[in-house]
């Protein structure tokens, strides 16, 4: 089991940033590649951020491309997202999730990567609002 709380989240000002973090316990936080996903209200969860276990491959919406930024410090078990340039669409309910399975190829973990239903370990949600 991988327990995981997110935390950071607040209201800001369009323009404005807010950093979160979604700190794991229980098994190896290294044997995970991190995702971030975010639902706003009355719309489907939707991929945001991936991280690849050892953080040196990242993959982003297109929507949040250039302004997010996801990291991760497997020493403290942690994964991070750097929200700038923040819009009133960015609002939502921002989660972190898990995913162990290992892939043979790239392209297999792109699309994994992108799909919610291949995480097994999610968190509890933390709310951002972005007043216009």
């Amino acid at each position: 089991q991988v327990q995981l709380v997110e935390s950071g989240g607040g209201l800001v000002q369009a323009g404005g940033s807010l950093r979160l973090s979604c700190a794991a316990s229980g098994r190896s936080f290294s044997n995970y590649a991190m995702g971030w996903f975010r639902q706003a209200p009355g719309k489907e969860r939707e991929f945001v951020a991936a991280i690849s276990r050892s953080g040196g491959s990242r993959y982003y919406a297109d929507s949040v491309k250039g302004r997010f930024t996801i990291s991760r410090d497997n020493a403290k078990s942690t994964v991070f997202l750097q929200m700038d340039s923040l819009k009133p669409e960015d609002t939502a309910v921002y989660y972190c999730a898990a995913l162990g399975t290992v892939y043979s190829s790239i392209s297999s973990y792109v699309t994994a990567f992108k799909n919610e239903r291949k995480y097994e370990y999610w968190g509890q949600g933390t709310q951002v609002t972005v007043s216009s």
